[in-house]
């Protein structure tokens, strides 16, 4: 294998914004792959499920050994995910010359992005109202609570899959809208990294079944994700959870205009 440093360092650094927000992964090394490295966006979703993959293993195990993973809460999204992941691999194998031309993955990571940014800046009143509807009508939400989180589940299991955007960001804003009482900061990214987990795994063993997982690739990034998601998990709890969510929102809506410019 030849060893790439930049590479290495840019799994090394949106590793650690995974590990310290639960958020950034496929949203920052996604476009990274693609704008700067060059490398073709197909192949850039598939190695970087498989990279998100194992690199969240260390940061769950962390968040685990806290109790700041709710489990519960990760099997009834993953009931929705997993299933949506595995229906659009389908597609994406019997449709094969539509969803995996690079014009589309592009076009698809640039609209994620645009979705993903504008739920972090509005997570806040997305619980806001979530914890309205918890306290006023006890009863009615927590029967919706179940069906809602499967499907919140199926709607990320396709947009993961299709590019790799959506398991944190959008991961979060449901799940303080759904649990505005029961999630605080710790337990949200703790959560959102448990289920990220089999969500990711699935989604990439399907796209290297495909054949869009670069090896080499993959094996850079984790030299440097792996410390990265540790190291940021280690120091989540003392991190400003709300700036950075703001500075990695902006960058996100940034970045969503260049990659729709890109393809027009």
């Amino acid at each position: 294998m030849h060893f790439h440093g930049l590479t290495a360092l840019a799994g090394l650094l949106v590793g650690l914004v995974v590990g310290l927000t639960g958020v950034g992964g496929g949203a920052l090394m996604t476009p990274v792959l693609v704008l700067l490295f060059g490398v073709a966006p197909h192949m850039a979703v598939g190695t970087d499920l498989l990279n998100a993959s194992i690199t969240k293993m260390f940061g769950t195990v962390v968040h685990a050994r806290r109790h700041t993973v709710d489990w519960q809460v990760v099997r009834r999204l993953a009931l929705g995910s997993l299933p949506g992941a595995l229906l659009t691999l389908v597609w994406m194998g019997t449709t094969r010359s539509v969803p995996l031309k690079d014009s589309f993955i592009t076009v698809a990571v640039g609209w994620a992005l645009l979705i993903t940014a504008a739920g972090m800046l509005l997570r806040a009143r997305f619980q806001g109202v979530g914890r309205q509807l918890r306290l006023g009508q006890p009863q009615r939400f927590k029967r919706a609570q179940l069906l809602l989180t499967i499907l919140a589940g199926v709607t990320l299991g396709v947009l993961v899959t299709l590019t790799s955007i959506g398991a944190g960001a959008l991961g979060t804003v449901a799940l303080v809208y759904l649990y505005p009482l029961r999630m605080d900061s710790n337990k949200l990214v703790g959560t959102d990294l448990a289920h990220a987990i089999p969500l990711a795994l699935v989604a990439g063993l399907g796209h290297l079944r495909i054949g869009n997982v670069d090896y080499a690739l993959l094996l850079n990034l984790l030299l440097g994700s792996a410390p990265g998601v540790l190291l940021g998990s280690v120091i989540s709890s003392r991190a400003p959870q709300a700036f950075l969510r703001v500075a990695i929102a902006l960058v996100l809506g940034a970045v969503a205009i260049r990659m729709l410019v890109h393809t027009a």
